[in-house]
């Protein structure tokens, strides 16, 4: 979508230059000649560019003479990380989605094991499997305990 912003931008742009060198073309010399040196009054009055310091706040780190990423000429540009940086970065997401999993599938292997527990149960006792489901007899068991 930019590229196409920017597309129809510099169609725009041309547009514009073109239709005002047309209008230009058709000025007196006289017109051009006070224009070409009200041009030059401006840029011999433009003040230099002058150096934006700008402050970012850091640790101090024992050792380090200078702030990282400063050198004498201004800013270094900014420095790609390598794949071993990346997996540095990545690795604490990998535990907690491990960590995660293991915990997921241990509550799941406890459920199995106390499922299985209540049918052994069920399956040894001497009742037969109708009696459970009789709602007067588990209240009969709720009260009984």
């Amino acid at each position: 979508m930019s590229s196409a912003l920017d597309n129809k931008e510099s169609e725009f742009v041309q547009a514009m230059r073109r239709a005002l060198d047309e209008s230009a073309a058709g000025l007196p010399a006289a017109t051009t000649s006070r224009l070409a040196a009200a041009r030059k009054v401006a840029l011999s009055r433009k003040k230099a560019e002058q150096p934006v310091f700008v402050r970012v706040p850091s640790f101090a780190v024992a050792g380090a003479g200078t702030l990282p990423g400063i050198a004498q000429g201004g800013l270094k540009p900014p420095r790609r990380r390598s794949a071993l940086a990346r997996f540095a970065l990545a690795w604490p997401l990998a535990a907690l989605v491990a960590g995660l999993f293991a915990i997921a599938y241990f509550e799941d292997q406890q459920r199995t094991a106390e499922l299985a527990d209540i049918d052994a149960a069920m399956l040894s006792d001497d009742l037969p499997l109708t009696a459970y489901l009789d709602h007067g007899f588990n209240a009969y068991l709720s009260r009984a305990h």
